[in-house]
């Protein structure tokens, strides 16, 4: 009978987040993360598949790395509250900045639909007309 182990081993964690070894190693680089080393093994706990949760969560909305570097610095200096309190101010901020991007994308949308509708009157203007 084998022994469940909580702890994955980097492969494992990169297939668990789908993601590539450079990024793996480069959020252990920038101490992002904090795996257990044995040797040149890493085996990342309970506590770092949280933490790689939270920052993949984090760059899918656009939060940079040094924001998130700093919500993982406040839960663990000064507690979950103070976290979730800065995270919801940065929440608003790109909630308002992806909202202005919405409506910059409708904007283009509509112009790109007029230039096309445009475009085919023309070519239609231009068809040859059936002889009756």
């Amino acid at each position: 009978m084998t022994q469940w182990n909580p702890k994955l081993s980097f492969k494992e964690m990169c297939a668990r987040f789908d993601v590539t070894p450079r990024t793996l190693r480069y959020y252990d680089e920038i101490e992002l993360l904090s795996p257990e080393r044995a040797g040149r093994a890493r085996w990342y706990g309970p506590r770092e598949v949280a933490r790689m949760t939270l920052i993949l969560r984090g760059r899918r909305f656009g939060f940079g790395l040094e924001e998130i570097r700093r919500w993982l610095e406040m839960y663990q200096k000064r507690g979950k509250k103070v976290q979730l309190r800065s995270f919801v101010e940065g929440a608003n901020e790109r909630m308002s900045a992806i909202e202005a991007e919405i409506a910059r994308l409708n904007t283009d949308l509509d112009e790109l639909r007029q230039l096309r509708a445009t475009a085919v009157a023309e070519l239609l203007a231009d068809a040859p007309k059936p002889k009756v």
